[in-house]
């Protein structure tokens, strides 16, 4: 509910804190005291539009306004708080500042918002009910909400919307396999030929790396070849001309060998050049072996760069890595096989797509069907409070029709439409075409009576909804306004001394002058000063006794 209201420098009033609490709240004063004042205020914070500079007390720079208030936590304007980032506190803040030159800036818990967010807020937490600026019943948006909350009709119009969701999700499946096999199909001849080149190139995972590192290999064997085979040629010259190292050798002993006994003095040389003999044998076999190993396969490094290149190839001709093509090769393989399955998956989701708006179409039938039973119930309770509020001759219709399959939504297939007709032969119309504004205030209070119960706003206000009318009616009006604040907190506006008589709290609005200035004041009245208010509203300008004793008549509860 609205738990208080800071009002600065607004027109003509300078500073005001008003606290509000719950039940019945009446507003009362003379004309141009400056009760608008106090709505057009609210409305600001709300997100109304604004007049521009107009609004800031004359000599001041800006005007500002900050409403709180206290919903639930499970209350709709939380998740909106949630939805916008904005930290939720116990108390939500509306905040609206017009500046002398027309600019406004709006503040939610002292975040900066923009318009549209403040006026959701302010949608959500107060409905204003005014001669001139009815919203919520006048808008036809919000009646199939109030028809269903009227019917107790929470649990179809959830099943409804989970239908609904369940057919756009298969509808948009379906357009979705559409559209791949018609791109496939456009594609089928480019699909084919790439699957088929790289199907035969069959590339793996990791094989340019794995080639890269052979082909550098074996560039280094072609190398280590020649530097081996020149090795073996310097120990095994071919020209018999040249020194052979080995025949050397073995010359060298057998000269040793021929030295007359004793020739101890020679076996040391002797066995060092067997030695060397030796290892000249095994450094000869050692190089044999390499030199076979490196010319084992002369043709492989000729094979592997064939690979590697064509690997590349591939890739620059798809504009992609070479570590990308055996996923690229799946990919194309799959889109192929979608489209020689694509039939069958499109019949599927077409399939898919039909069931659910049967589903769909079942449950939005359910809906449909006490949706009429309700409107038959609310026509006939709205029919009840109406002879009371003096509108007796006035008729209301709740029409329930099917929209166009284009308009179906998750709200289901209706448009939901009140119509009121206020004399006898008059065809029903729109609420605020129809009715008077004094006419169409007291219809939108008849129908609070009857959707209090299912009302999702916690705040209205009522701005003079017993004009035109007095004695029994305006007493059946306050009886109404009482009722419904026993559920909601409500906010009246009122020149009734009977509806201001069934208010909990009672504030009173002045205007007087000060240092040469008007000034509206709102000052609270205790039980003595609210007698006093409501027996000037019977008496008039001079108040007498005999006003007195009425206004304790009806503060007691009974009727004039």
């Amino acid at each position: 509910m609205l738990t208080a209201l800071a009002i600065r420098d607004v027109v003509l009033i300078e500073r005001l804190d008003l606290v509000f609490g719950p039940g019945l709240t009446v507003l009362t004063g003379e004309t141009g005291a400056g009760k608008s004042i106090l709505l057009d205020s609210l409305g600001l914070a709300l997100g109304a539009r604004s007049t521009g500079g107009g609004l800031v007390r004359a000599g001041q720079t800006q005007a500002s306004v900050a409403a709180a208030f206290a919903p639930g936590d499970q209350h709709p304007a939380r998740a909106l708080l949630t939805e916008q980032g904005i930290e939720s506190e116990e108390e939500i803040v509306l905040r609206r500042i017009v500046t002398a030159d027309g600019r406004s800036r709006a503040f939610v818990n002292d975040q900066p918002v923009g318009l549209a967010t403040l006026r959701r807020l302010g949608s959500l937490l107060v409905e204003v009910q005014g001669q001139h600026d009815q919203v919520g019943l006048a808008d036809p948006a919000h009646h199939a909400g109030l028809l269903d909350a009227s019917g107790a009709l929470d649990s179809l119009r959830g099943a409804v919307a989970d239908a609904h969701r369940q057919w756009r999700e298969a509808e948009r499946a379906l357009a979705t396999a559409r559209e791949e096999i018609a791109a496939a199909q456009r594609d089928e001849e480019f699909l084919r030929h790439a699957v088929g080149e790289l199907e035969e190139l069959a590339p793996i995972e990791g094989e340019e790396d794995q080639l890269a590192a052979e082909r550098q290999h074996l560039q280094q064997g072609e190398r280590r070849g020649e530097a081996i085979a020149e090795a073996l040629a310097a120990l095994q010259p071919r020209d018999r001309r040249s020194a052979n190292p080995g025949s050397a050798l073995r010359s060298a002993s057998r000269a040793l060998e021929r030295l007359p006994a004793p020739n101890t003095d020679a076996e040391p040389a002797l066995e060092a050049l067997g030695r060397a003999l030796d290892a000249l044998s095994d450094a000869e076999t050692a190089l044999e072996r390499l030199a076979h190993e490196a010319s084992a396969d002369p043709r492989r490094l000729e094979h592997v760069e064939e690979r590697l290149f064509a690997l590349r190839a591939a890739a620059r001709k798809h504009l992609i890595p070479v570590v990308e093509l055996p996923g690229l090769l799946v990919s194309l393989k799959a889109r192929l096989a979608a489209l020689d399955a694509g039939t069958g998956q499109v019949a599927a989701a077409e399939q898919r797509a039909r069931e659910t708006r049967a589903a769909y179409v079942a449950a939005a039938a359910r809906l449909t069907a006490a949706r009429r039973e309700a409107a038959q119930k609310l026509e006939k309770s709205i029919a009840r409070e109406l002879p009371p509020l003096k509108l007796d001759r006035a008729r209301l219709v709740v029409e329930v029709v099917e929209k166009p399959e284009p308009a179906w939504g998750p709200d289901g297939v209706d448009r939901v439409t009140f119509l009121v007709s206020t004399n006898p032969g008059q065809p029903p119309g729109a609420l605020d075409k129809v009715a008077s504004g004094g006419e169409l205030s007291r219809l939108m209070l008849a129908f609070k009576v009857v959707l209090a119960r299912g009302s999702p706003v916690p705040t209205l206000v009522f701005d003079e909804v017993d004009s035109g009318v007095g004695g029994a009616t305006a007493a059946a009006v306050g009886d109404r306004l009482a009722r419904v604040a026993e559920r909601l907190q409500v906010l009246v506006v009122t020149h009734s001394p009977q509806v201001a008589a069934r208010g909990g709290r009672h504030f009173s609005v002045a205007k007087q002058v000060k240092a040469g200035r008007a000034e509206t004041r709102v000052v609270p009245l205790d039980v003595a000063a609210r007698r006093e208010e409501i027996a000037r509203m019977l008496a008039g300008e001079k108040v007498t006794e005999a006003a007195r004793m009425a206004a304790d008549s009806l503060l007691a509860g009974g009727l004039l």
